[in-house]
């Protein structure tokens, strides 16, 4: 009658799966091989399975031994959730940070931040949800958020708000596009001209289509996009040329041409939080990295302009 199977089985059976053979499945336990095949051989007779063939002196894998290992890693998984989930919650005793970021910040820049402040301070766990501008506020008005990055339309009494990174929009263009000969972009410039824009509700595509219609300018938007990654990408593929704020331009800086617009459409972020919002020596050593990190990418990529 079958016997109980034990994890010591099972952590050779898996070795040897995953290693090939008995010999390099005996390295990665540290046993010796005889050992190895002591517990391949009581876990067939225990589960009453054939497990492996012998052929030509190797074992390989039955169907069952397929299935079986399957099963197996889908636990092992399981197990490694856990303990990830342990660990998380270790770090969270020592410190936890909820941020909300809205999708234009949630890339390279958003990771800049979180790389160097993890830097100075190791044990504090870091979760990152990306909402819009609206639903960073509420969350952070029911506590759901310690920081927020929102757009500079944004206002709520219970929440404090910092401007971040004002600056003009730039005119960004494919590296070998006729603008390119231009040390200013203007209005005209852009009429009937292929044109990657935002979306209709995003805010910055509101200061666009203002400035471009006081100057009764009608660019060819060929595309739209809800955040300025994929606007960047395309203009980089060659599609058309587009209007975004520098700090959207951190890590594009040799994909993309850019130039200073005129006249200037000015657009900020904002930095929003609780003033007596939980976490607060944490929360005030991430501001003042997203400050300072906010501060160098805008003064590069301006200063190149």
């Amino acid at each position: 009658m079958p016997r109980q199977i034990n994890l010591r089985q099972i952590e050779a059976f898996k070795a040897l799966i995953e290693s090939g053979t008995v010999s390099r499945g005996a390295e990665i336990l540290s046993i010796s091989q005889p050992a190895m095949s002591k517990l391949i051989a009581h876990l067939e007779l225990d589960t009453g399975l054939k497990l492996f063939d012998r052929v030509k002196k190797r074992l390989a894998p039955t169907e069952h031994a397929i299935r079986l290992h399957n099963e197996i890693d889908r636990i092992f998984a399981g197990v490694r959730q856990v303990e990830n989930a342990i660990d998380a919650l270790r770090r969270e005793e020592q410190g936890r940070l909820m941020i909300g970021v809205l999708p234009a910040l949630a890339g390279s820049f958003i990771q800049r931040v979180i790389i160097d402040f993890l830097d100075k301070h190791p044990n504090v766990f870091c979760s990152i949800k990306t909402y819009s501008s609206h639903m960073v506020v509420e969350r952070l008005v029911v506590r759901q958020l310690d920081v927020g990055l929102t757009n500079g339309r944004i206002d709520n009494p219970y929440v404090s708000f910092e401007p971040l990174m004002e600056d003009p929009l730039v005119c960004i263009m494919p590296l070998d596009h006729p603008l390119t000969s231009k040390k200013r972009v203007e209005p005209s410039d852009l009429d009937q001209l292929p044109f990657i824009g935002f979306d209709p509700d995003i805010y910055v595509s509101h200061l666009i289509t203002k400035v471009l219609d006081t100057y009764k300018v009608q660019p060819n938007i060929i595309l739209s996009a809800t955040s300025a990654q994929p606007v960047c990408e395309f203009v980089a593929a060659g599609l058309g040329v587009s209007l975004v704020h520098p700090i959207m331009l951190d890590g594009m800086e040799h994909r993309v041409a850019v130039r200073p617009f005129d006249p200037d459409i000015m657009f900020h972020f904002q930095l929003a939080r609780m003033a007596d919002g939980r976490n607060a020596r944490f929360a005030e050593a991430l501001v003042d990295e997203i400050r300072r990190t906010a501060s160098a990418i805008s003064k590069r990529i301006v200063s190149d302009r």
